[in-house]
């Protein structure tokens, strides 16, 4: 069975070429010009992965990001033209997976799009994946942060950081470590990727505890640090 792709994109001219490469590459590919269509097409159609522009008319690609987010864990892909940091933080802490600046190369786009497919593929669970420490549960099953006896809304990329760091107690990863082991081989991105999802934890997580803490170490990378 061919797998489904919702583009997002107001350029028609950019959403032909997509539903050209896409289609050549054997995904059945829908196409939506506005984020408010986006958001009714993704529920009507439970597509396998979104490539979704930024700057869109009716809903922005971050709003829109974040309605799928609320009810999916499907990998999205943001396209931006501005290429500014900003707009590279924003996709990632909304829940994107990844993100790609115009103009592009269609082969990168591609390989990109299977990457993330990859990953989110390789979600099979064959045993319980959860942790609990003081006042805090992990559990990857189930993709649910229980903070103190309150459930908080967390993207999968940083439940996957935070499941991993956790799952080793005190083991200093480097930021290309953490690049490797949640994100995967192919990720395209740079490092600055582990620090906005440990930034958005440390909010989540700050004063929670005395008996663990989310530690930087300077120079090499961060940690779950547990108090003996």
């Amino acid at each position: 069975m061919s797998k489904k792709a919702l583009v997002v994109e107001d350029d028609s001219n950019i959403a032909e070429l997509l539903r050209l490469y896409l289609g050549k590459d054997g995904f059945e590919v829908s196409i939506a010009q506005d984020g408010g269509k986006a958001v009714g097409m993704f529920e009507s159609l439970q597509p396998d992965i979104v490539l979704l522009d930024i700057m869109l008319p009716i809903m922005d690609g971050w709003q829109v990001c974040s309605e799928i987010r609320k009810t999916s864990k499907v990998p999205i892909i943001m396209l931006t033209a501005k290429g500014e940091t900003m707009d590279k933080i924003n996709g990632l802490e909304m829940g994107a997976d990844d993100y790609i600046t115009k103009p592009f190369e269609v082969k990168e786009l591609i390989a990109r799009v299977h990457a993330v497919m990859r990953r989110s593929g390789d979600e099979e669970v064959s045993k319980e994946h959860k942790l609990e420490f003081d006042k805090l549960v992990i559990n990857l099953d189930s993709y649910e942060l229980i903070v103190d006896g309150n459930k908080i809304d967390t993207p999968p990329k940083e439940m996957e950081l935070l499941y991993h760091l956790a799952s080793m107690p005190n083991r200093v990863f480097t930021r290309n470590q953490l690049l490797d082991e949640v994100w995967g081989f192919d990720y395209f991105g740079d490092s600055r990727t582990v620090d906005v999802h440990i930034k958005r934890l440390r909010e989540k997580l700050e004063g929670v505890s005395d008996k663990w803490s989310l530690k930087t170490v300077w120079g090499v990378g961060y940690k779950f640090d547990v108090e003996d």
